[in-house]
């Protein structure tokens, strides 16, 4: 929630700034505040409490409170171990999975069922499935077409823009996009989004609060964690997306129901022959 506040920070109304300012600077007095001291404390007005909470993507104020709450109760402790270089390597180990634990619990916490209900949907509705991402979300695009071809339907990864860009051109209304970055705001994946849509695809998309990419999806499923890919390969952020896509995969696999189980019994049958029966 704080990472989500932070990065949305500049495309809030004025009065609404100041919340987020309050809120960033003295996150664990909110939750237990009410409507009127944050109004106070803040100088604006109830019902501006009320919109900035629905503008960070709430239901409303106690929607925030609770959300602020299991944010602060999972992933506080781990958000600041930064790692040094004169760390031990078991000190090196416990602070990359501890910061891995914590970003996976809070989207435990953080996770809109309603937009995962509607992507659920539309990808079970698409007769054509494909995956945008580059970099490391590539990767996670990728790891998406492995996880949805085995359930049959058709589905193809693209990391490069040219064919990314070519292909979406072309999708029409009854394809979907899964987009994936974390930054959501890569020029050629923006494009690709742009132009999957004026062929009247619908666009998941997998990203960050507050960004284009966010901005421009039919449905946006965000994954707030704290972390500078612009300096460091991407970790928790890479682990928080394949987490996601294996939410969306098995609730495409449940939605599709019993008939899907022939499908995967076929597809893990010419892995099975290729496994050796004897023991090292």
């Amino acid at each position: 929630m704080l990472e989500r506040i932070r990065a949305m920070m500049p495309g809030l109304r004025k009065s609404e700034q100041k919340i987020a300012e309050l809120v960033l600077k003295r996150p664990h007095s909110m939750v237990n505040a009410s409507v009127a001291e944050v109004a106070r404390d803040a100088a604006v007005s109830q019902p501006t409490v009320v919109r900035f909470c629905r503008a960070i993507g709430c239901a409303g104020f106690q929607d925030f409170k609770l959300r602020l709450a299991q944010d602060l109760a999972t992933g506080t402790p781990y958000v600041h171990e930064d790692v040094k270089p004169d760390d031990p390597i078991a000190d090196v180990a416990a602070k990359v999975l501890n910061r891995s634990m914590a970003a996976i619990a809070r989207i435990r916490n953080q996770i809109n069922a309603d937009a995962v209900g509607m992507a659920v949907d539309i990808l079970c509705a698409a007769k054509r499935l494909e995956f945008y991402g580059f970099g490391a979300s590539g990767i996670v695009a990728m790891d998406a077409q492995n996880k949805f071809f085995r359930l049959g339907l058709p589905c193809t990864a693209y990391t490069d823009f040219h064919v990314q860009a070519m292909s979406a051109a072309i999708l029409g209304p009854e394809a979907a996009v899964l987009a994936i970055s974390h930054t959501g705001r890569t020029r050629e994946l923006l494009r690709s989004v742009e132009l999957a849509l004026e062929s009247g695809a619908k666009v998941i998309a997998l990203t960050t609060g507050g960004t284009p990419l966010a901005e421009r999806a039919t449905v946006s499923l965000l994954v707030d964690v704290e972390e500078d890919t612009s300096i460091y390969t991407p970790m928790t952020s890479r682990l928080s997306h394949l987490a996601m896509v294996d939410v969306l995969q098995v609730g495409v696999a449940l939605r599709r129901g019993t008939g899907l189980t022939n499908s995967l019994v076929r597809s893990k049958r010419p892995i099975r022959e290729r496994r050796t029966t004897q023991r090292a």
